[in-house]
């Protein structure tokens, strides 16, 4: 429900923003709105050539394609004029996001097809681990853990295997196998929840956990900064763990209090402290490596680690064959099953998706997320806060609604402010710490079908302000 109504907020209240535009004359046309595309330049007005100044009129005559370009500045928008029908038209900012109707198409084609293709793979290999007994096995090793944080779930239940392939692979920044393994741990924990249509207290804490993000290499913020020329574009992993992983342990006091988990267990503390200490090990070695073998590690590690799962899987049900004889099947075709229930999965996703991005692109081009925007930037300004800050603050509030906006946000501060800046440094920790809430609310409870989420929104909308706050705090202290 909450969901429902923050969708309808913030597309009725584009529209209605769109509209008052048009009306008031602050903008020509609304086309881009609907049919533009991202970097397009905006079109602002259009005037007959004798209603220009004389000396742009003349300019424009002996310009060879009678186009010209007016105060260029690489750190700022061009105004741009164009004489083209015995009209100029005036061209001036360039569009910040895909247009309604291209971002329909693109969201097929460039986000839906893709995770179909993950999907497909990634399925057909977890229903290996089905089969072969793998899952299993995982299930009853971990159940005294998860018992503590999924009192719901059934000891040695398979969606604990799934929930643990998620956590891994979104530890080691392998988003294409992490959206797979959780949608089908989504599934699986859909089978025991007694209210189809609603969230379970398992699912909401396993969304909750999955939104946190607790990333060991960033290896995408890596390359960012590499592209970038920064010095050492490695030097933001630290703060990227601590910040992810005080946003997961918030994630699961927060959610924990409402369900009433028992924090004092020793299994628990334990597991917490086991995480801790590993992720402080690995810190410490990766710290004593130069820098070529700091790049060389962190580049292969999250690579070698998926190769190591898919060959693990592989001898394992290799190893295990005779129960695929027994079912009458064999590891090829368990594979493709499983692939195919992947293909189904991604189909039945992709209408909640669309819903999403379309909202969000209407958003962001009737330009109300940009005075939003600038105007929570204005006010932490006059309350004492850094223009440092304020200026990475664009990346913060768009990255619970657009992975890739809020990227070119922090690439754009990067070359605007430099890599190494405050600034340049805060904005990826910022697009490393937290998850794109919206669109995985859409994903992952519009593959089974749940229409209330309960307080999922509001727990994963918290637990990214407050991974924003650790972020200001943790660059702070190492920057």
């Amino acid at each position: 429900m909450v969901l429902s109504r923050f969708w309808l907020v913030i597309f009725i209240s584009s529209i209605l923003f769109v509209v008052v535009s048009l009306s008031s004359g602050s903008q020509y046309t609304i086309d881009y709105v609907l049919n533009g595309k991202k970097d397009d330049p905006v079109l602002i007005a259009e005037k007959y050539k004798n209603q220009l100044p004389i000396l742009l009129r003349d300019s424009i005559e002996k310009a060879p394609d009678q186009t010209i370009i007016i105060n260029k500045n690489a750190a700022d928008a061009d105004t741009t004029y164009v004489y083209k029908n015995q009209t100029v038209k005036v061209y001036s900012g360039f569009q910040k996001a895909d247009g309604l109707l291209p971002t329909c198409k693109n969201t097929l084609l460039d986000l839906i097809l893709p995770l179909l293709a993950y999907l497909t793979f990634f399925c057909g290999l977890m229903e290996l681990l089905i089969v072969s007994g793998a899952s299993e096995k995982m299930a009853k090793k971990l159940s005294p853990i998860f018992a503590k944080v999924f009192p719901s779930v059934p000891k040695n239940h398979e969606s604990i295997s799934y929930m643990t392939l998620n956590f891994a692979a979104n530890f080691l920044g392998l988003d294409s196998a992490a959206t797979p393994f959780g949608l089908k741990a989504m599934e699986s924990l859909q089978e025991i929840n007694p209210d189809k249509d609603k969230a379970s207290d398992a699912q909401i804490m396993f969304m909750c956990l999955h939104a946190a993000g607790l990333t060991l290499i960033p290896t995408s913020i890596i390359g960012y900064r590499a592209a970038e020329n920064a010095t050492n574009p490695a030097d933001v992993m630290l703060p990227c763990i601590i910040t992810s992983f005080i946003g997961t342990i918030a994630a699961l006091i927060i959610v924990g209090i409402r369900q009433r988990i028992n924090f004092l267990s020793a299994t628990l503390l334990v597991s917490i402290m086991t995480v801790v200490a590993a992720i402080v090990g690995l810190l410490l070695y990766i710290n004593g490596l130069d820098l070529i073998g700091k790049s060389f590690f962190t580049s292969n590690l999250s690579g070698l680690m998926l190769v190591a799962i898919i060959g693990a899987t592989l001898i394992f049900s290799f190893a295990n064959e005779r129960k695929f004889t027994q079912k009458n099947t064999t590891i090829f075709d368990t594979f493709v099953e499983g692939s195919k229930n992947g293909m189904h999965t991604g189909v039945k996703i992709f209408p909640y998706v669309l819903a999403m991005l379309a909202a969000i692109s209407f958003f962001r081009n009737s330009g109300l997320f940009e005075i939003i925007s600038n105007g929570i930037s204005f006010v932490f300004a006059h309350i004492g806060v850094t223009k440092e800050i304020t200026d990475s603050l664009p990346v913060a509030m768009l990255r619970p609604f657009s992975s890739g906006g809020s990227r070119g946000f922090m690439i754009d501060a990067m070359r605007n402010f430099g890599p190494d800046s405050f600034t340049g440094r805060l904005v990826c920790i910022f697009q490393c710490s937290a998850e794109t809430t919206f669109y995985v609310i859409a994903v992952y409870f519009g593959s089974v079908n749940i229409k209330n989420t309960r307080y999922t929104l509001s727990t994963m909308l918290l637990v990214d302000f407050i991974c924003v706050l650790a972020a200001v705090l943790v660059a702070g202290w190492f920057f």
